[in-house]
């Protein structure tokens, strides 16, 4: 038996069968497209405009989020930080002189191997990163603000699909 879902004031009925038992009508197809391209270019947006303040204004959204993969534990090797971002360790050299630089983080080699260089966010990469970890924490919270778990759990299993989805292209 089919199930009717609402969008809006239009009643959906599922017709493409789209996976495992799962079934989608064209309308809510086009329509969660749709919601996923408002949303990623939103997400861009936004974040830049709430993360980039005055305070951060030297640095750009692309180094807030290598911030946070070096983030507040411990020291963190190149090569760690580069896989976490998936970039190349050349690649991540580059925007580490900016960062560093610019004062968020310290390089210093490693005293047990000499190849392997640590990273280290300064008291102002600290800064940034407490910054940019409370707008996600925000955002996290307004997505699951009126979501009982099983809603949480759906929105979960969708978010894991889309990642497993792009993580294969």
């Amino acid at each position: 038996m089919e199930q009717a879902y609402l969008s809006g004031d239009k009643q959906i009925t599922p017709k493409i069968r789209i996976g495992f038992g799962a079934y989608m009508g064209k309308e809510t197809n086009r329509t969660l497209n749709e919601l996923l391209v408002k949303i990623f270019n939103n997400m861009m947006d936004m974040e830049e405009r709430a993360i980039i303040t005055e305070e951060f204004s030297d640095i750009t959204n692309n180094d807030m989020h290598i911030v946070e993969a070096i983030g507040i534990d411990e020291p963190r090797r190149m090569s760690e930080i580069a896989s976490r971002l998936g970039v190349t360790v050349g690649t991540l050299t580059t925007n580490m002189n900016s960062l560093e630089k610019k004062e968020y983080i310290t390089r210093k080699r490693s005293k047990n191997d000499k190849r392997v260089v640590l990273v280290v966010l300064t008291e102002k990469g600290r800064k940034a990163f407490f910054h940019h970890r409370d707008f996600h924490k925000k955002m996290i919270k307004s997505i699951v603000k009126d979501l009982n778990e099983e809603e949480m759990k759906v929105i979960m299993k969708g978010l894991l699909n889309l990642n497993d989805f792009l993580t294969q292209i």
